[in-house]
C-alpha cells in the first residue's frame, strides 16, 4: 500500500509526495520535510454560525447597514513606531515583525511594556526562558506589574493565558516555536505555522486585543513559513539593519490601518533601542568633503524623506572578470547603471571595479537614488569631486534620460531644511513643483547635464 505521507517545503510550502532534495516551487535544498496527513483535524465551523435547520445565523448584509465603531489605536509613545503602524497599534490588529537574528525584535518588544505601562501585555515567551527576558526587560529599564511573561508554546495553553488575563497587547516570540496538539507535525513545520496563526488570529480577533508575531527569516531575507502567513496578518513588519552599524530601521511592508513602505529609524545602544527623530542628519554626520565617489540622495520611504550619502569606488580591475558590489543598493540596479554609463556617456567601467555603499546600512530600493549613484560612479571614476552642497534626485533612463520622480517637494524641502544650496533634480518636474526660496533647483534632462552641474 502507497504512504500517504507528504513531503512539505518548509520554505515555500510546496507539497511533494516524495521527497526530493531541491524543492520544485523556490529551488530551496533539502527543505521538504515528511509530514503525515491529519486526518482528524477537519474543517472547524463555529457552533455560532450555524442552527438546527442548517441555516446560518450570521447572514450577509448590506454594506450600507454595517456598524462602524470608533476607531480606537494603542498610542505607546514611541514616535518612530508609532508613525510606521500608521499613528498607532490599531485595537484587535494582527501583526508579523520579522528580521535576521540578534538584530533587536525581541528588544523591540520588550520596550512597549516601558512606553505603555499602564496597559495590560502578555508576553509568551516559546524560545527563551522567564529569566532571560527579566534580564533583558532590567537591562532596558521595564520595570511594571502590567508585563506578563508566560513560557509556553501551546496555542491551547496560550488561549487559556489569554482567557484568564485579558491583555491588552499579546507578544508571541516566536511564532515558529508555537504548536497545536492536535497536529503530529514538529514545532516550525508549515503545517504547525499555519495552523498555530490561524488559532491566534481567531482569539484576537473575537477578543479585540492586538497581537505581535515574532518570526524568523531564511537566509533569502524572506519570513520563515508558508507565504499564507504574510496575508493571514493585518500588518507585516521588517526590522532591517546591519548588526556591525548601531541603526536599525523598521519598515512596514504591508499595513491594512496606515501607508505601506512606511520606516522608522531607531539606535541601539547599550540601555537598548533609541528613536532618531531626524535620521537625514545623523546619516549625513559623517560625510566627507572634498573627496571623489560621494554624493548626497533623497530617497522617499513612505511618507518621510530622507538624506543619505551614497559612495562609490571605482579602480582598475587587476582579474579578467571586474567586480561588482553593491551594499544597501540594488545590484541589479548597479549594472544597469555602468550599462548606461559606458553607453550614453562613454565611460569605460567594463576594465574596472565597482563598489557602491549607501552610509549607514541603509537599504534603498527607489529608483529616485539612481542618479546620485550614477554621479558617486563618475565622481569615483574620474577622481573629480562631486558638489557637496548639492541634492541628486532623479531615475535614469536606459537612454541617459532622467525621469520624473513622485513627491519632490518634500524631499527639496528634507534638503533645504539641512542646509543645501542646490538641487538637480528632473527637468520635467520643474513645472509642477514649488521648490524652497533659499534652494537653487536645476533641472536636468540627461544624465550628461546632471554631470556637468556637479562635477
Amino acid at each position: 500500500m502507497a504512504s500517504s505521507s507528504r513531503y512539505v517545503c518548509q520554505e515555500c510550502g510546496h507539497a511533494a509526495h516524495k521527497w526530493m532534495g531541491k524543492c520544485p516551487g523556490c529551488g530551496a535544498w533539502n527543505t521538504l520535510v515528511e509530514e503525515k496527513p491529519e486526518s482528524d483535524v477537519k474543517a472547524r465551523v463555529p457552533k455560532s454560525t450555524s442552527s438546527s435547520n442548517g441555516r446560518t445565523s450570521n447572514p450577509p448584509e448590506p454594506i450600507t447597514e454595517v456598524a462602524l465603531g470608533p476607531e480606537t489605536r494603542l498610542q505607546t509613545g514611541m514616535v518612530e513606531f508609532d508613525r510606521v503602524m500608521g499613528g498607532g497599534i490599531m485595537q484587535g490588529s494582527f501583526s508579523l515583525i520579522a528580521g535576521d537574528p540578534g538584530i533587536g525584535k525581541s528588544t523591540l518588544m520588550t520596550e512597549l511594556a516601558r512606553f505603555m505601562p499602564e496597559r495590560t501585555i502578555l508576553y509568551v515567551t516559546g524560545e527563551e526562558s522567564k529569566r532571560q527576558v527579566k534580564l533583558r526587560a532590567q537591562r532596558l529599564g521595564v520595570d511594571t506589574d502590567r508585563l506578563l511573561l508566560l513560557a509556553e508554546t501551546n496555542v491551547e495553553a496560550i488561549g487559556q493565558a489569554v482567557r484568564s488575563c485579558e491583555p491588552d497587547l499579546l507578544i508571541v516570540d516566536s511564532i515558529q516555536t508555537i504548536f497545536r496538539p492536535d497536529l503530529s507535525s514538529a514545532p516550525g513545520s508549515v503545517s504547525q505555522v499555519r495552523e498555530s496563526t490561524a488559532s491566534l488570529l481567531k482569539m484576537t480577533k473575537e477578543d479585540e486585543f492586538s497581537t505581535f508575531l515574532v518570526g524568523h527569516v531564511t537566509k533569502k531575507g524572506t519570513i520563515a513559513g508558508p507565504r499564507v502567513l504574510e496575508h493571514m496578518v493585518d500588518t507585516v513588519l521588517y526590522f532591517e539593519g546591519d548588526r556591525h552599524h548601531a541603526f536599525r530601521i523598521l519598515r512596514s511592508v504591508k499595513n491594512r490601518f496606515g501607508a505601506a513602505n512606511e520606516i522608522g529609524v531607531f539606535e541601539m545602544r547599550e540601555s537598548g533601542l533609541h528613536e532618531v527623530p531626524n535620521p537625514s542628519e545623523i546619516f549625513l554626520s559623517e560625510r566627507g568633503y572634498g573627496v571623489s565617489g560621494s554624493a548626497v540622495i533623497c530617497s522617499l520611504e513612505g511618507t518621510r524623506p530622507i538624506l543619505v550619502e551614497v559612495q562609490a569606488l571605482v579602480s582598475p580591475s587587476s582579474y579578467g572578470t571586474p567586480q561588482r558590489t553593491a551594499t544597501g543598493f540594488e545590484y541589479s540596479r548597479l549594472q544597469m547603471l555602468l550599462a548606461v554609463l559606458e553607453k550614453r556617456i562613454g565611460l569605460a567601467f567594463s576594465d574596472h571595479d565597482v563598489f557602491i555603499n549607501i552610509a549607514g546600512g541603509v537599504k534603498l530600493n527607489e529608483p529616485a537614488v539612481d542618479l546620485g549613484t550614477a554621479v558617486a560612479a563618475v565622481s569615483s571614476f574620474r577622481d573629480v569631486p562631486t558638489d557637496t552642497n548639492a541634492v541628486l534626485i532623479g531615475e535614469v533612463g536606459l537612454g541617459g534620460e532622467i525621469r520624473t520622480v513622485s513627491q519632490l517637494g518634500p524631499r527639496l524641502k528634507e534638503a533645504a531644511k539641512l542646509g543645501f544650496d542646490r538641487a538637480v533634480v528632473p527637468a520635467n518636474n520643474l513645472d509642477s513643483t514649488t521648490a524652497p526660496d533659499d534652494l537653487d533647483v536645476i533641472g536636468a534632462k540627461t544624465l550628461q547635464d546632471a554631470l556637468d552641474t556637479v562635477l
